[in-house]
């Protein structure tokens, strides 16, 4: 049985987590990290990794990016696996995980639906043959109002995985209200949508001359995360140090 501590336990994603948790006969949950102990819980939550007293196996982290800094190092003391599904990171916080990733094995992901990561493979395949043949590429993504971020970081996840196919080629235009001029060959528009209680929507269009092909996912619930953080875990059971991606995970 692998035992995991949860980072965000109190948040939404943390009881997705734990109802889908405890459906797994592999996996469970020992410990919660968050502000205070709201008794929600079988389990104890402590306020860090560091002042956990309970042993565990790996850590999930679904919070916010303000605090992945100290999970992160909490994580390479104790000799963690980490499954980091938060989003907002920086660049200075990437450079971060990648230090970390030499002495504990982590799996990053800005999104770790396994769906969403399917469509990441399928971009890879398409979007050579598609630009090349002179289709422009745009990403629409749609969140719940109460999203901070923008563009997402799965939108970013999308149009990275295309860019690095396209030897980095591209940009990425996020608004084109302050210009006017046509569109630009080399440019990834993403467009960001927020409104009422949409869980995520994430719509790939490649608009060629006198065709359109679109590749779309939609999120219906937050168990699709949590999900895929549980296939993560268990893919790090057995896994050396170095960062891992849900590419990976779904291999």
């Amino acid at each position: 049985m692998l035992k995991v501590i949860i980072v965000g336990s109190n948040g939404k994603m943390g009881k997705v987590l734990d109802e889908v948790i405890s459906a797994e006969e592999t996996v469970e949950i020992v410990a919660g990290v968050d502000k205070e102990d709201l008794g929600f819980y079988s389990y104890p939550v402590f306020q860090s990794v560091a002042a956990c007293t309970v042993e565990a196996d790996a850590v999930i982290d679904f919070s916010v990016s303000v605090i992945t800094d100290g999970v992160v190092d909490d994580c390479v003391a104790k000799k963690l696996p980490l499954v980091l599904c938060t989003t907002g990171l920086s660049e200075t916080q990437m450079a971060h995980i990648d230090a970390a990733a030499k002495e504990i094995p982590i799996v990053q992901s800005y999104n770790m639906s396994l769906g969403i990561n399917t469509l990441v493979k399928l971009l890879k395949s398409a979007a050579p043959l598609l630009a090349d043949a002179g289709f422009d590429i745009e990403i629409i993504e749609k969140h719940h109002n109460q999203k901070i971020d923008a563009p997402s970081g799965t939108a970013l996840l999308l149009a990275n995985s295309m860019n690095e196919v396209l030897d980095h080629q591209y940009y990425y235009q996020y608004d084109r209200s302050t210009r006017r001029q046509k569109r630009e060959r080399t440019e990834i528009g993403i467009s960001a949508i927020r409104g009422g209680t949409i869980v995520g929507e994430h719509e790939v269009i490649f608009a060629g001359k006198d065709e359109v092909i679109s590749l779309k996912h939609e999120a219906h619930s937050k168990a699709v995360f949590a999900k895929g953080a549980v296939q993560a875990v268990k893919f790090l059971a057995d896994k050396e140090n170095g960062r891992y991606t849900m590419a990976d995970v779904i291999a």
